[in-house]
């Protein structure tokens, strides 16, 4: 399978790295591809010029840029109940699509909305129901400007107290006609409640895109971001399991290791790459 890193380990969330750096980092790691972030390694306001230059500059050294990712929605959500909040998420979408139109990616990953923001109290907490109608609204009206640029919308499973289980999951999908409209599947963020295997035999091919890390915690009290550690292989997931189930559904999808060590909360500190390094060695191993 195709094998990457995401862009936050090896650049922060600061963009200390060029999309450049990264590219020849992971050439000669034996990676397959990166996952550059719109927001640091890249600017919102990047030209078409500059995306085409990096896709030129991967292509060159045989590394793929099939998905991309971005912070930007957990502070601005397509769920917001505030209209203006929502209007800047789609804005900021259209360009992000556009800009993996530029790259050649094929998947962005999406954040489709959230009820409440655990470790930002400033967030407003938005009612369950009005956060499901104004993300199935908002992704509507993205729907065909995705269709038009031919990207993937991915929604992941996060930790936004919204789309809890694979069954809600598959419902909420299956509400988009569209097959441009899929599911981010990250492994280590389902196990809070449910075995990763389980995901991805109720939601099949509509995943588009897959991020690897592992988590370990007590399940039944809640968990917690401190759960999210620094080794890829130690935690809940049961990658045998994961890729037995992702083998069925006939999956050829990027893997994207995000191993963001929230177990040093609250001293994170990010790049880090010995960590990096660390991690694309087991990646490679999986």
């Amino acid at each position: 399978m195709y094998k990457a890193l995401n862009y936050w380990i090896f650049g922060g969330f600061e963009g200390v790295r060029t999309p450049y750096e990264f590219i020849d980092w992971a050439r000669k790691s034996g990676l397959d591809g990166v996952e550059l972030t719109v927001g640091d390694a890249i600017k919102i306001d990047i030209s078409e010029e500059e995306c085409r230059r990096i896709s030129a500059f991967a292509r060159q050294h045989s590394i793929g840029l099939r998905t991309l990712a971005t912070g930007f929605f957990w502070g601005k959500s397509l769920s917001s109940a505030d209209e203006s909040v929502r209007k800047e998420a789609i804005a900021f979408s259209r360009k992000y699509l556009q800009i993996a139109n530029w790259l050649g990616a094929e998947s962005v990953l999406v954040v489709p909305g959230a009820s409440r923001v655990p470790w930002d109290p400033s967030i407003p907490v938005t009612p369950y129901e009005t956060a499901w109608k104004q993300s199935v609204r908002s992704l509507q009206e993205l729907e065909p400007v995705a269709a038009k640029l031919g990207v993937n919308i991915a929604l992941e499973n996060v930790w936004g107290r919204f789309l809890l289980s694979p069954m809600e999951w598959k419902f909420f999908l299956d509400q988009f006609p569209s097959d441009r409209i899929g599911m981010y599947f990250d492994v280590g963020n389902s196990c809070l409640y449910v075995r990763s295997q389980d995901y991805i035999e109720i939601v099949g091919k509509r995943i588009k895109a897959v991020h690897i890390k592992n988590w370990k915690g007590d399940s039944l009290a809640g968990g917690n971001l401190h759960g999210f550690g620094e080794d890829i292989l130690e935690g809940e997931v049961d990658f045998p399991a994961v890729f037995e189930a992702l083998k069925r559904i006939g999956y050829q999808g990027p893997l994207t290791a995000e191993m963001i060590p929230f177990s040093r909360l609250p001293n994170l500190g990010l790049p880090d790459t010995d960590l990096a390094a660390r991690t694309a060695g087991k990646l490679l191993k999986l």
